[in-house]
């Protein structure tokens, strides 16, 4: 497999021009939580995992959640990461807001707050990394 730095230790322009490994996973950051799914989509099909699986769902899940946070509460996603290792999908999402995100219960007024909990709860591992210019959330979802 080719191991490529993750996308806070690349340089910008390796992180929008990486196209020689699957998938185009150092591409432009994605623009929208469906344009990561589609990405990750990808990735689950060269890994052999039905789409139609429980596996697929918590793994589409998550990345929804990630990108959604960022885009919404982090400035937007300035970087995005998805590799596979030893049958589990790596998932790194890089945003400008150098705040860590915290559990919040909505409200009538103000729904939501099931984001950051459900990312917590399906992913085998969650780390948040603080940086200079922002964050990023790096997630390992098994896929076995």
């Amino acid at each position: 497999m080719n191991h490529l730095p993750p996308p806070s230790e690349a340089p910008l322009g390796a992180q929008r021009h990486r196209e020689d490994t699957p998938a185009g996973r150092y591409g432009a950051p994605p623009g929208s939580a469906a344009e990561a799914r589609d990405r990750v989509r990808e990735l689950l099909v060269l890994a052999g995992v039905g789409l139609d699986s429980v596996t697929a769902a918590d793994a589409l899940l998550v990345t929804s959640e990630l990108v959604t946070n960022a885009i919404r509460h982090g400035y937007g996603v300035t970087a995005f990461q998805a590799d596979l290792a030893d049958d589990v999908l790596h998932l790194s999402v890089t945003d400008a807001n150098p705040g860590l995100p915290a559990a919040r219960t909505g409200t009538a007024g103000h729904p939501g707050g099931y984001g950051w909990p459900l990312i917590q709860r399906l992913a085998a591992h969650v780390e948040c990394s603080p940086r200079p210019d922002g964050k990023t959330i790096t997630t390992s979802l098994r896929l076995r």
